[in-house]
C-alpha cells in the first residue's frame, strides 16, 4: 500500500473518532470524516445521515449507524442519480462496494445490528431515549467504543473508494 493512501486511511480513522467522540451521530460523523479525507462536500446528504444513528432514530433496531454512514458515501460516490434510475449496472456497482463494507465490518465485529453490538461491547443494550440509561451506556464506555467503530468504518469505506478509483484509472 502506498504512503499516501495509508495516511488517508489513518486520517479517516482518527477523524471519525474525533468527530464521534465530540459531535455525536455515529452516521454524520462516519460520513463527514470520510467527505474530508475525499475532498467531498455535500450537505444535503450529510443532513440525511442525520436519523441514522443507533440504527434508526436512536431505537437500536437496525444496522450499525457508522456502516450507514460509510453505505451512504458509498452510494454518494457511486450510485446512480435519478436521470439513470433505469440504469442497474449503477444500481449493481454501488451495491457490491456497499456489500463489500458490510462483509469487512462482520468479519471484523461478526453482525451488523446495532443492538447486537452493544450486547457485544457491554453486555446488555441501552435506551438512548432514557436520561439513566444514556448516563450508564456513557459510564459503561460506548462514546470510546463507538467512536472506534465510526474510525474503523470511515478507514474501510475510504480504503473500498481508493481501491474502486484505482482500478478505474
Amino acid at each position: 500500500m502506498e504512503k499516501k493512501h495509508q495516511e488517508m486511511l489513518d486520517r479517516a480513522f482518527e477523524t471519525g473518532k474525533q468527530y464521534e467522540m465530540k459531535n455525536g451521530g455515529c452516521p454524520q460523523c462516519t460520513l463527514a470524516a470520510i467527505f474530508d479525507v475525499l475532498g467531498q462536500e455535500n450537505d444535503a446528504v450529510f443532513k440525511s445521515a442525520t436519523a441514522l444513528a443507533d440504527g434508526v432514530g436512536l431505537t437500536g433496531d437496525g444496522h450499525c449507524g457508522a456502516l450507514s454512514g460509510g453505505t451512504i458515501a458509498i452510494g454518494y460516490l457511486h450510485g446512480r442519480e435519478k436521470k439513470d434510475f433505469g440504469d442497474m449496472m449503477k444500481l449493481v456497482k454501488a451495491n457490491l462496494l456497499a456489500k463489500e463494507l458490510r462483509d469487512r465490518f462482520v468479519e471484523k465485529y461478526g453482525t451488523v445490528r446495532c443492538s447486537d453490538l452493544q450486547n457485544r461491547f457491554f453486555g446488555r443494550f441501552y435506551n438512548l431515549y432514557d436520561p439513566e440509561e444514556l448516563q450508564a451506556a456513557f459510564a459503561a464506555g460506548m462514546l470510546d467504543t463507538c467512536s472506534d467503530v465510526v474510525g474503523d468504518v470511515a478507514r474501510m469505506t475510504v480504503d473500498i473508494l481508493l481501491e474502486e478509483k484505482a482500478k478505474e484509472s
